[in-house]
């Protein structure tokens, strides 16, 4: 059983530490009978501070989120994330694996109620428990949940005392970071899927390029991949044999699908706006490195992309 780690009593005390400094961040809370709602950036402000905020809640504060100077290929601020409990702050929490959609809303959920509901096959390899006293979920949506959204959501958590839910737009500030911030959540989910013992994870950092907020949540969508897909480096400490890296190291960053090279807009597009009809392959930063701790040795895979990075983002150079 994989220690939860109280996953949604830890970012509780983050979602009620935002409501405290709301109009810091500039936020909008408001309260519906055994639901709470914090605005990032749907009819609120928000900004830089609140989407670092966010970021972390995200991730059932068991991550650090912060901007740090840009980096050598392009020169935007870079998000940068660490983490000692990758596989319950990222797989367990900051994964975006459960899609809330009724007749009048969509939005993909992410957080630690994910693990209060448990309906993904994920927790069946990796059980947690959390108890229901509180339950933290984060919508990345450009609109409030509606009646129906939210009544879907306390029918999967269940009988919770409260069910506390964060959104934010991609095209947003907050949204923007929020996104931007999942370099390190890519890599163990795309290990996941090639079958690596991700619970030999020990610890990782992850730093991506924060690109400008976008016009819309589309053409966010568009801007937030590609800043992970192409400009995204992934370090991670594990505890296992050289081989096991060996053999799964080639697959694990993006340029291991064949849809890598080109805009992750265009691709989506193409593929009618389903996630799910995109290539698996594709979805995780675009350099990993292994630092092995079993055997001293570093394993480093992948490519930078600043020139596609350029023309995603709408630089012009003058």
């Amino acid at each position: 059983m994989a220690e939860s780690l109280s996953l949604n009593h830890r970012a509780n005390e983050l979602y009620q530490s935002a409501v405290a400094v709301q109009d810091v961040l500039r936020l909008v809370h408001t309260r519906l009978d055994r639901t709470e709602i914090l605005d990032f950036g749907v009819n609120s402000t928000g900004g830089l501070a609140a989407g670092l905020h966010l970021a972390e809640m995200c991730m059932a504060g068991l991550g650090t989120v912060r901007l740090q100077a840009a980096g050598p290929t392009i020169d935007l601020p870079q998000v940068f994330v660490n983490t000692d409990h990758p596989l319950q702050a990222c797989l367990l929490s900051q994964y975006a694996g459960w899609k809330i959609a009724t007749d009048d809303f969509f939005a993909m959920g992410s957080g630690p109620m994910r693990a209060t509901a448990a309906s993904e096959t994920l927790f069946e390899e990796f059980p947690v428990r959390e108890d229901r006293t509180c339950c933290v979920g984060v919508l990345e949506a450009g609109s409030l949940p509606t009646p129906s959204a939210i009544d879907r959501m306390l029918g999967q958590v269940g009988d919770v005392a409260q069910l506390s839910i964060a959104v934010a737009p991609t095209a947003s500030q907050a949204g923007n970071v929020q996104v931007v911030a999942r370099s390190v959540e890519t890599a163990m989910h795309k290990l996941h899927e090639l079958n690596f013992p991700v619970a030999t994870v020990i610890s990782g950092t992850g730093a991506a390029p924060l690109p400008p907020v976008a016009k819309n949540d589309l053409a966010g969508i568009g801007r937030t991949n590609d800043a992970i897909l192409y400009g995204s480096v992934v370090n991670l400490w594990v505890e296992c044999e050289d081989q096991q890296i060996q053999e799964v190291g080639a697959d694990t960053p993006s340029c291991a699908s064949t849809s890598h090279g080109r805009p992750f807009l265009e691709l989506y597009k193409e593929a009618n706006h389903d996630f799910y009809a995109l290539d698996k392959a594709l979805f995780s930063p675009a350099v990993v490195v292994f630092h092995n701790l079993r055997t001293g040795n570093t394993f480093q895979y992948g490519k930078l992309m600043p020139n596609l990075l350029n023309k995603s983002f709408g630089i012009q150079n003058t």
